[in-house]
């Protein structure tokens, strides 16, 4: 869940790192007033989205009716996919150097990990592709705090020079308020060094985990909507978990994990999945919607239907799919592969009604799927 650049740096101002004085306004009027109060100012778009500056959401006015203009440009627009409904007024601070800082989930383990760069402003990626060297990571143990000492240190070796104390401060509460609001991620990028030797975060990137949500249920409604496209809102008001994609092998599963393996060994094989569509116990109300969502994508050529059941039964899923492809008939081929309980007779019930064998494993299931999609695997 992202949360918008204002309502972080509210978090992080909370938990006393500096950021610039700033409001968020909806009209080119309140920019207006808003940039005659605050002096020289920064207009910047609030979309959960990155490179906002590269995409034209963030701009520099000179003055208060250059920041009206720029507001009037801004709102309305769409960025990334987003509407841009607001705008975020804020005092623009002279810096002498940008530094780059996150603490974020560690992706292969339980610790979490300190990211610092004395190389600040611009995508990471670039800067990791480009530059690696410039990078300094620290992994720390959940159970513990980021020790001011341990990050000073970090912060000394990171060569962020006479600002070390001051960064090194910014981290410790950087990463106790990435613990406490249950976030995989907080980044700040830049991390400003100004010409009195002071931090301030310039920009600030705050990901929820969602899972987290019912404990942070202020920091979740702050959470930007993602956008959708038609189908995912139709498979939203179904309730169904689709996510579109851009391949063209469409998936059906059975449950969130099963779902995510099937797509990932789909990628490992060469192929390109086609959507994330998550069904269990209620395939047999809702394969046709389901069936229709996926094969609706034009880009699709094959599908796979990987079934294993645990508390839902696969003969009663399968039941509901077979029932679903006699109705709609489609021309796409399916290829399915089915394990757990009810497994027998989901495929016994598969060869009666459809004349189709199952596949013995998921592997060569797509792997036959992605030759059938005129891909190179198998």
């Amino acid at each position: 869940m992202n949360i918008p650049e204002h309502p972080a740096k509210t978090q992080l101002a909370e938990a006393g790192v500096e950021v610039p004085g700033g409001e968020v306004a909806t009209t080119p009027e309140a920019v207006l007033r808003a940039a005659s109060r605050l002096g020289t100012v920064m207009v910047k778009a609030q979309v959960p989205m990155g490179g906002r500056g590269k995409s034209g959401g963030i701009r520099s006015p000179r003055t208060p009716g250059e920041a009206f203009s720029a507001a009037a440009d801004l709102l309305g627009s769409r960025l990334g996919g987003h509407r841009v409904a607001s705008v975020l007024v804020e005092e623009r601070i002279p810096v002498s150097a940008e530094l780059y800082a996150a603490v974020l989930n560690h992706p292969g383990g339980p610790a979490r990990r300190v990211v610092l760069s004395e190389r600040g402003g611009v995508d990471i990626e670039d800067t990791a592709r480009t530059n690696p060297e410039l990078i300094r990571t620290l992994d720390v143990d959940p159970r513990t705090d980021l020790h001011p000492e341990t990050a000073l240190g970090f912060a000394v070796e990171a060569g962020v020079g006479a600002a070390a104390p001051a960064v090194a401060d910014v981290l410790v509460r950087m990463y106790r308020l990435q613990r406490d609001s249950d976030a995989e991620l907080l980044e700040v990028n830049p991390l400003a060094v100004t010409d009195s030797g002071g931090v301030v975060a310039l920009d600030c990137k705050l990901i929820l985990d969602g899972a987290a949500a019912h404990r942070r249920p202020s920091l979740a409604a702050a959470a930007a909507p993602e956008p959708l496209t038609e189908r995912e809102r139709a498979a939203r008001d179904l309730g169904l978990q689709f996510v579109e994609l851009g391949g063209d092998i469409g998936v059906l599963a059975n449950g969130a994990g099963l779902t995510m393996t099937t797509m990932d060994v789909i990628a490992h094989l060469g192929g390109r999945p086609a959507n994330f569509l998550e069904i269990g116990g209620d395939a047999y109300t809702k394969a046709r919607p389901a069936l229709e969502l996926v094969l609706a994508h034009d880009a699709v050529r094959s599908l796979v239907v990987n079934f294993c059941g645990a508390f839902a039964r696969t003969d009663v899923m399968i039941e509901g799919v077979t029932g679903a492809w006699l109705e709609l008939r489609p021309s796409v081929p399916a290829f399915f592969t089915i394990d757990g309980t009810g497994s027998s007779e989901a495929r016994r019930m598969l060869r009666r009604r459809l004349g189709l064998e199952p596949y013995p494993t998921m592997d060569e299931a797509i792997e036959a799927a992605i030759l059938a999609a005129g891909g190179g695997a198998a």
